[in-house]
């Protein structure tokens, strides 16, 4: 008698340990497992405008053309967005002037007048071209253009920087030229470095096509030639 209690009590415990196992086993709804959703690697905010800009504006001018914006869409908000920046720059009065006067040369409108009052009798002017030095050298050079071109304008210009040391005007330009010989036109982007004295003149400018200059072997040496024998061909009037 004593015997068969033992028995059902050692059963009784059996199913209760079977019936904690099973409560392992099978969790509860809340302790089921779940799919956990990973935020996506993907930056949430993409670059703003201005940023693209502004690494854009870094690129063009270490050399790297830059396209155009698209026409399509005026006064979109970059075109606000670069023109509060081209405010941010503290344009320096003899800086707007020197660019007025590089403006007027670059339109087919040398004078005497713009060589005495904003260039250095000693200047060098550089571009894909030419590598000039001296006055006699680099006015040829300008003096030049009406001969070439019927005409000449400037679609846009935008200065990158104007600072006090170094003495230096920096800004891009686009430039459209029409040869007189089969009126074919000919645009040019480029960016214009302009260095000056302590009397505000110019004593050296880099024209940089498309933001570089070439540097293939023998560019310089060519470049220099073009400089000494347009002077034999071109009359600079006298000041």
């Amino acid at each position: 008698m004593s015997h068969h209690h033992h028995h059902r009590s050692l059963s009784r415990t059996s199913r209760t340990s079977i019936s904690s196992a099973t409560n392992r086993r099978s969790p509860s709804p809340s302790s089921r497992p779940s799919q956990t959703f990973h935020a996506s690697i993907l930056p949430r905010s993409m670059p703003t405008p201005a940023l693209v800009e502004s690494v854009a504006g870094g690129a063009h001018y270490a050399g790297i053309k830059v396209d155009a914006e698209s026409p399509k869409h005026p006064h979109t908000s970059m075109d606000r967005r670069r023109s509060s920046q081209e405010m941010a720059i503290n344009l320096k009065a003899d800086h707007h002037r020197v660019m007025a006067d590089l403006q007027e040369l670059y339109c087919c409108r040398p004078t005497p007048e713009i060589f005495e009052r904003s260039w250095n009798k000693e200047a060098v002017f550089e571009d894909p071209l030419s590598v000039c030095k001296g006055f006699h050298e680099y006015a040829a050079q300008w003096y030049a253009m009406p001969k070439l071109f019927s005409n000449s304008v400037t679609l846009s210009s935008r200065v990158m920087s104007s600072t006090n040391s170094p003495n230096r005007l920096v800004y891009a330009q686009t430039q459209e030229y029409t040869y007189r010989i089969g009126g074919q036109k000919k645009v040019i982007e480029s960016i214009i470095v302009v260095d000056l004295d302590e009397e505000e003149k110019i004593v050296k400018l880099s024209d940089q096509w498309d933001g570089k200059l070439p540097t293939w072997f023998g560019s310089h040496f060519l470049r220099r030639v073009n400089a000494k024998v347009a002077p034999w061909f071109v009359h600079v009037p006298n000041k």
